[in-house]
């Protein structure tokens, strides 16, 4: 139990004061963020950074456009054949039940 105690009062001791030095110390380094921030070389590379990432996300999704009108052709032969395979394995198992048949189980 003193061990617990010991720890407890170790710890709200070193939160009071880590909080005290340390919102100074956030303080100071928010304010050298913000300068650096607003600095107008930095600002001049975020800018080219983001055209450059709105160039390539433009490029991208006309590639992905490009390839799925491609696919979208081919797949939907293929999709529709799925279908009527689906349709049909049901119809039969249907049938295959009511004949009496055990559905594709052996016993």
């Amino acid at each position: 139990m003193a061990g617990k105690f010991s720890f407890l009062v170790g710890f709200g001791a070193g939160y009071v004061l880590g909080a005290r030095s340390g919102r100074a110390r956030y303080e100071q380094i928010a304010s050298k963020a913000q300068a650096v921030w607003r600095d107008p070389r930095v600002q001049e590379k975020a800018g080219q950074a983001q055209q450059l990432v709105k160039d390539k996300a433009s490029e991208a999704g006309s590639k992905v456009s490009e390839k799925v009108n491609k696919k979208s052709g081919s797949e939907d032969s293929w999709t529709q054949a799925g279908t009527n395979g689906a349709s049909t394995t049901t119809a039969s198992s249907t049938a295959r039940t009511r004949s009496g048949g055990s559905g594709g189980t052996s016993s």
